[in-house]
């Protein structure tokens, strides 16, 4: 016999591994019996099922609510017989989620049945502040180009397609043109002008239905037509002032604008 029992060459073999482990770092036992990831490997993996299509987003809920504030908004915008009655709906109107983040309702000032009706994009803090139309920087600039062929504020009507300032300036998403279109274009009506300057591509690409460059758009005339049957209006756009204050080189396109709405107005006699 060589003087080990029966059980002693496992036990010594056990050492032996426990002592190489403990040399190479391994000082935790993780599971109790060791893991034949070869067998794993060789098991065959069950086959991917096609992904079933996912169900569109339920738009049931939005749907209705998004009908019924532009169903209100025409509602409330015909049944205004005067700017002062317009304004009273606007006010009472809740189907737009700028309300609730602006200060105040910033309408139009000038002339009602002036000959020409400026409509720019939104109010900015100046305007929310103050609830007039363009009456900071933007609003000094178009007093200038104004007076530059002989007009002043009480001469036009000034409004904007969105009567709440959009939170930060942004833009108005197209939702809520929409369910202020309605207001808009009885404000035109109302208001009477012979004919209207889109200030910026926001109010152009808004009242025309269109999508498109301020800078391809702007100096030309187009036929702008509201709700009703009446002849169509005819608009000229141009920049925005806020534009021209980025983007002062683009002044001499906007003088020439300014020159045409001149001419515009000569022509009327």
């Amino acid at each position: 016999m060589n003087g080990f029992s029966g059980s002693e060459p496992a036990a010594a073999q056990q050492d032996v591994m426990l002592e190489w482990a403990r040399d190479a770092g391994i000082d935790e036992v993780l599971e109790e019996f060791p893991i034949d990831r070869f067998a794993r490997s060789r098991t065959p993996r069950p086959r991917a099922q096609p992904a079933r299509p996912q169900p569109a987003a339920p738009r049931a809920e939005q749907a209705p609510h998004t009908a019924s504030a532009l169903a209100d908004a025409r509602a409330r915008a015909g049944s205004a017989g005067s700017l002062a009655e317009l304004r009273e709906a606007l006010a009472g109107f809740d189907g737009c989620g700028l309300k609730l983040t602006a200060t105040n309702l910033v309408f139009g000032s000038g002339t009602p049945g002036a000959a020409v009706m400026l409509i720019g994009e939104a109010p900015g803090a100046d305007e929310d502040r103050t609830g007039e139309p363009f009456v900071g920087a933007s609003g000094r600039l178009l007093t200038r180009m104004l007076a530059s062929i002989g007009l002043q504020r009480d001469d036009v009507y000034i409004t904007n397609i969105l009567p709440w300032r959009p939170p930060g300036n942004r833009q108005p998403n197209t939702f809520e043109r929409e369910v202020c279109l309605p207001f808009l274009h009885r404000h035109v009506e109302l208001v009477g002008p012979r004919f209207m300057v889109m200030l910026g591509g926001t109010a152009a690409n808004t009242l025309l239905k269109r999508d498109g460059s301020i800078s391809r758009m702007r100096g030309r005339w187009y036929d702008f037509r509201g709700r009703g049957s009446g002849d169509p209006v005819p608009a000229l756009a141009t920049f925005h002032p806020s534009y021209l204050l980025r983007s002062p080189e683009r002044k001499a396109e906007a003088w020439k604008d300014m020159l045409a709405i001149r001419a515009r107005l000569d022509a009327l006699g």
